[in-house]
């Protein structure tokens, strides 16, 4: 069984991230979304909130894709995450050639820690590589319409937690 590993905050989880997602799920058998407990990025979503968000919506993309797709959370090394839940590939999604320095970085240093894990890299659809976590919580914060970036339950959370 080929088992991926998706890595991320998904603080909140938006349409660019089901779109690695889904497009992740044709590589593998099963795909872990392993969602970093981080609490250094101070996330506005609590681990429990973003777990269920990524079950929610990876439940709709299980059933579209026939892939088995799983919530994990981790605060170990991503090498170490890997191997927890044996997955033979990490799956990275980049926006642009500004991710592709630092994810190039780490690939050396996961490489140097385990070298039989190989990284995939999927270029996010143009349409979603705008897309930040970061910038659609400072857009919902100052009124502006997120629905163009995560799905609607997404956008009901988000615009709950700001209140």
């Amino acid at each position: 069984m080929r088992v991926g590993l998706y890595p991320g905050t998904f603080d909140p989880i938006t349409l660019g991230h089901t779109d690695i997602i889904r497009r992740g799920c044709a590589l593998v058998d099963r795909l872990v979304i392993g969602i970093a407990i981080n609490t250094g990025k101070n996330p506005m979503f609590s681990l429990a909130e973003r777990v269920a968000m990524v079950e929610a919506e990876c439940a709709r993309l299980t059933e579209e894709t026939g892939t088995e797709i799983v919530a994990h959370p981790f605060e170990n090394l991503l090498i170490d995450c890997a191997h927890d839940v044996g997955a033979q590939i990490i799956i990275r999604g980049l926006r642009a050639v500004t991710d592709f320095e630092y994810e190039y970085q780490m690939v050396g240093m996961n490489r140097a820690m385990d070298d039989s894990v190989e990284t995939v890299f999927l270029m996010a659809e143009a349409k979603y590589q705008a897309i930040a976590s970061k910038l659609v919580k400072e857009i919902a914060r100052l009124g502006g319409d997120v629905s163009k970036f995560v799905n609607p339950s997404v956008k009901d959370q988000l615009l709950a937690k700001i209140g």
